[in-house]
């Protein structure tokens, strides 16, 4: 339970860290902003088009009787909807950081100069162009895994009781493992941890990673505060992953020396 709330703990930290540097938090909108334009148009369009979609894919229900067939072909829509909603929410960092990758890259960097006791922040020696496809193909892969785990829930939806009580529980504990991962990745990645190591060690500390990532998941289905937290997620899951590494910090070294440290 202790690492339940350090996580949630770490979001607040991220989000206070980017309120007292107003330009970094400026800078960090932009990427959110532009996804979030691109979301919006998908689920729009999903809304408008949804129910034609489903009566196209299933025409075995064209010949049932009222109510049956609205009721049917209206679940189904509602479903799909949903579906498209929780893809947005697993998928929306990930595309974030894509196209923010040089503005959160720079946020994180300055994090952890920040915090550090030394005052510098690990470098990965990578060309951009390197780090930029690497960071493509990992969010691809995380991107998979977080589509099959959203169809199997979309699945298990149907089922009585279980699909409206636990399965929502699980999907929103899901969203938050892949959302941390996507976060955190960004200064992971800095220092050379690759996306089988990085797994590995979120797994290894699960309740700090829902700590941090299912309330965000959650702030994230309100419309367009995902585009203002996004900024604050990526400084909060760098002090997550110093944490992780178990890299100490110059709040702690102060504790631990009784010297204020100055970077």
């Amino acid at each position: 339970m202790r690492d339940l709330g350090a996580g949630f703990g770490y979001l607040l930290k991220g989000q206070r860290w980017v309120g007292r540097h107003g330009s970094q938090f400026g800078f960090g909108l932009l990427p959110g902003l532009i996804t979030l334009v691109l979301y919006a148009a998908a689920l729009v369009a999903l809304a408008i088009w949804g129910e034609d979609f489903v009566g196209w894919a299933t025409p075995f229900a064209d010949d049932w009787s009222s109510p049956w067939l609205g009721l049917f072909r209206g679940f189904l829509t509602a479903a799909l909807f949903a579906l498209g909603l929780l893809l947005a929410v697993l998928t929306f960092t990930a595309v974030t950081l894509l196209i923010g990758q040089p503005f959160y890259e720079n946020l994180s960097e300055k994090v952890d100069a920040d915090v550090s006791p030394d005052g510098t922040a690990p470098e990965s020696g990578l060309p951009f162009w390197r780090e930029l496809w690497i960071s493509a193909r990992d969010s691809l892969r995380i991107l998979l895994r977080a589509g099959l785990w959203g169809v199997l829930l979309f699945a298990l939806g149907f089922l009585p009781f279980v699909g409206q009580t636990v399965v929502p529980v699980i999907g929103f504990l899901v969203t938050g493992f892949f959302l941390t991962e996507e976060l955190a990745a960004v200064a992971l990645q800095r220092r050379g941890v690759d996306l089988r190591a990085r797994l590995a060690l979120l797994r290894s500390r699960k309740t700090l990673v829902w700590g941090f990532g299912t309330p965000l998941g959650l702030a994230f289905l309100v419309p367009f505060v995902a585009v203002f937290l996004m900024p604050g997620a990526v400084a909060g899951a760098t002090l997550l992953a110093r944490d992780l590494l178990g890299e100490e910090t110059a709040e702690e070294d102060e504790r631990t020396t009784g010297e204020p440290v100055t970077s």
